[in-house]
């Protein structure tokens, strides 16, 4: 092998070798601020007429769509003035 062959396998080897060094850098870390990502973990405020019609479909032991379909009315009618079902006590 003669010296200009073997500069140039060696100068192939180490951009081959450079390549994937580059290709395996990690991402850098993406910047949080803290007072967003308080924000998003805070629950929500639920309004009265909410609270009082998941109180009703708990009495009624409702869940999934039929709770859903429920709540939805219930509110709505909560918020138009006119009084919602009331709970069935046992």
């Amino acid at each position: 092998m003669t010296l200009t062959s073997r500069l140039a396998a060696v100068a192939l080897a180490s951009l081959l070798a450079s390549g994937t060094a580059f290709a395996q850098a990690t991402a850098p870390a993406a910047k949080t601020d803290p007072a967003a990502t308080a924000d998003k973990k805070a629950p929500k405020e639920r309004s009265a007429e909410s609270l009082e019609c998941s109180k009703q479909a708990d009495a009624k032991g409702l869940k999934g769509k039929e709770r859903k379909k429920f709540r939805r009315e219930c509110i709505k009618e909560a918020k138009a003035g006119t009084a919602a079902p009331a709970a069935e006590k046992k």
